[in-house]
């Protein structure tokens, strides 16, 4: 059973890995991150994946939705997928955040997470078509959740960052490669909240 997340709404964890995450708090405003969560939530043609796990078919808990140039890999699967169409909307967050992240990136994966029952299991972003030290920019709009990492060896060495509405973390080095994350589920009842996170896909 998935664990629950109890880390409190204040601060970061002591000591965080500067060299495998960069947190950038307010790149966009409570107004415009208001307004983006709301186009999100309502325009976005969110999915519901089932995916294979031990043998059982799981329905994974948010919804998500993925944008690509053409000609782009699905990295989930490396096949040819049918990426939906940039919007004016993620262009411009896009532009924002390769300019702080500095890097060019060509897709974005959305999560939907309706309430505090909405998570993500431990993982790592691994992929091969992702290269092996991949760059990740994470956007966050809504209610504020816990992104927690351990170490893949020591699973005592771990951190939490408090994702803020309008903030960017940078996910870089050899996060990918030797450590892994997760979205828990809350304990206390939680808000939507919508998270992009750009990716190259070789």
């Amino acid at each position: 059973m998935e664990q629950l997340s109890f880390f409190e709404e204040s601060g970061q964890s002591p000591g965080l890995p500067l060299e495998l995450l960069e947190y950038h708090p307010e790149v966009f405003d409570v107004w415009q991150s208001q307004q983006l969560l709301k186009l999100f939530i309502s325009e976005t043609p969110w999915k519901q994946k089932v995916v294979s796990m031990y043998d059982k078919q799981i329905v994974t808990p948010r919804l998500t939705a993925w944008y690509a140039e053409e000609q782009t890999y699905d990295y989930t699967s490396l096949r040819r997928s049918d990426p939906l169409v940039w919007t004016p909307e993620l262009l411009m967050i896009k532009t924002k955040v390769e300019a702080i992240a500095h890097i060019r990136f060509n897709s974005v994966l959305l999560n939907y997470y309706r309430d505090g029952n909405d998570s993500v299991a431990w993982h790592s972003d691994n992929e091969k078509a992702l290269g092996t030290h991949p760059v990740i920019g994470s956007v966050s709009f809504g209610q504020v959740r816990s992104f927690d990492i351990r170490n893949k060896k020591n699973h005592s060495e771990r951190y939490s960052i408090r994702l803020e509405s309008g903030a960017l973390m940078i996910m870089k080095g050899d996060l990918q490669q030797n450590w892994e994350h997760r979205i828990a589920k809350s304990v206390r009842p939680m808000k939507p909240r919508v998270n992009l996170t750009f990716r190259v896909v070789i």
